[in-house]
């Protein structure tokens, strides 16, 4: 007797691979062992509690982000447009306009819009998207029948879009690459771990202060050895590249070392600017998801376009 369950349960796609699953192995121990470095010495100093907040919360979120990303297609593309509207949310947050909903409303509808560009092969419609969101919130005003503080929510929409959206999003893009989903996973590796190398040698290793009035702890010696520690991962983790060639795993190490460095900056200064250093901590780690993803809305276009000229 041939018994059919009314939800057919489907094997996920990459967790089929081997090499994902070591992957995850990889990591997940690289992650838990950090943890239990850190652990004992998470009261000596601010930069090991910071260090041991980070770890923390990828304690947490690296599991299920590897529990998403194996899972079969469309299912991490949506959860990576999930993730860019929570950061446009947070965003909006922090520049005080989350009230605004017509704005908000905007670009959400616009980081979807990406998403099915993304989903349909419609690259070309996803490069004009900025200029989409930026015509539907100039009818805003119209439909309002108001001017007061327009040019100020349009120009932040727009902002939001351009980073949370446009930007975050073409990691969905890398996702379509061959062996997508790992460059996707070696490219968030490369990038936290940049960030947090640089975080935990700013006691010890000092020097000139890159941009003192904006981010005090990033000096020339942490940033060199956070680098080199970055391009040395990159290129111990080269087997999740399709291309094993130096020029792969040295063209990311940089990207995610110098990408990530701007990507914090910049979002430092919007935060400093609004007056708001962080909106709630994400699960348990330091600062908001913001702060997690900061790096990325940097790292992810500029990856992309390099790595569409080196394949």
């Amino acid at each position: 007797m041939d018994f059919q369950l009314p939800i057919t349960l489907n094997i996920p796609a990459a967790w089929e691979s081997h090499i994902y699953r070591q992957t995850v192995l990889i990591v997940l121990s690289i992650i838990f062992g950090s943890g239990a470095i850190v652990f004992f010495f998470r009261n000596k100093n601010y930069y090991f509690v910071q260090s041991w907040a980070s770890i923390k919360s990828w304690l947490v979120a690296a599991p299920i982000m590897f529990i998403v990303m194996g899972l079969p297609t469309p299912w991490p593309l949506i959860c990576l447009t999930c993730l860019a509207i929570l950061g446009a949310k947070i965003f909006f947050q922090i520049m005080g306009m989350f009230h605004r909903s017509n704005f908000v409303l905007i670009c959400y509808a616009g980081i979807i819009g990406l998403a099915a560009c993304i989903y349909f092969d419609r690259e070309d419609i996803y490069n004009v998207m900025p200029m989409i969101v930026l015509g539907v919130s100039c009818l805003v005003p119209l439909i309002r029948n108001s001017y007061k503080r327009m040019i100020q929510y349009m120009s932040l929409t727009l902002l939001a879009f351009i980073f949370l959206g446009w930007s975050f999003m073409h990691l969905g893009l890398i996702m379509k690459f061959p062996n997508g989903i790992y460059q996707l996973m070696y490219l968030i590796i490369l990038t936290e771990f940049c960030d947090n190398t640089n975080l935990a040698v700013g006691r010890y290793i000092g020097g000139w202060r890159l941009f003192p009035s904006i981010n005090a702890r990033r000096t020339v010696g942490s940033t060199a050895v956070s680098i080199l520690l970055t391009l040395f991962l990159a290129g111990s983790m080269r087997f999740l590249l399709p291309d094993g060639s130096d020029k792969y795993w040295l063209a990311s190490g940089l990207i995610a070392s110098l990408g990530g460095f701007l990507g914090d900056l910049v979002m430092t200064v919007v935060r400093r600017d609004a007056g708001m250093k962080t909106v709630g901590p994400f699960i348990i780690g330091r600062g908001d998801f913001l702060h997690r993803v900061d790096r990325l809305i940097f790292v992810a276009p500029i990856y992309y376009y390099v790595m569409t000229v080196l394949l």
